[in-house]
């Protein structure tokens, strides 16, 4: 895992950390998904949909051709957790190259952050399509 992800994934535990209970953090992750700029409708299809979620959600990767080639991400969904979660996501995986995608489990950061406990099973599922679609799409770039 490379510092920089290091680094960044220790500033979405501190940030965490530093609000009190679980109602703060929860609004705080609300916020964070209202910040996600809203994807075009033309984006909004069923072949960007992530599958598995109770929620719409849509999820869009564009590879940046460098050396190595990085991978962003632009997400959407209809509930506000569910877009928060989305940009959580985008925050630990946009603009980062397929191995480090590869390398982090946002799985093991939602837990340190306090919100693993704090999501519903049908949140939890939506989380894990999520992560899911995002380590395929770098796993294809990596292949």
């Amino acid at each position: 895992m490379s510092t920089g992800i290091q680094t960044d994934i220790q500033s979405i535990i501190d940030e965490f950390d530093f609000l009190g209970d679980w109602e703060e953090r929860y609004r705080y992750l609300i916020d964070l998904g209202k910040a996600l700029p809203a994807l075009p409708p033309g984006e909004m299809t069923d072949a960007n949909r992530v599958k598995g979620c109770t929620s719409q959600v849509w999820l869009i990767s564009d590879v940046e051709h460098s050396s190595p080639p990085r991978l962003t991400f632009r997400a959407q969904s209809d509930a506000h957790i569910v877009r928060g979660l989305a940009a959580l996501l985008l925050r630990l995986y946009s603009g980062r190259t397929a191995e480090e995608i590869l390398s982090v489990d946002a799985r093991k950061v939602i837990e340190a952050i306090g919100l693993a406990e704090h999501l519903s099973p049908q949140r939890s599922n939506g989380l894990n399509s999520m992560i899911a679609r995002i380590q395929r799409e770098a796993g294809s770039v990596a292949a």
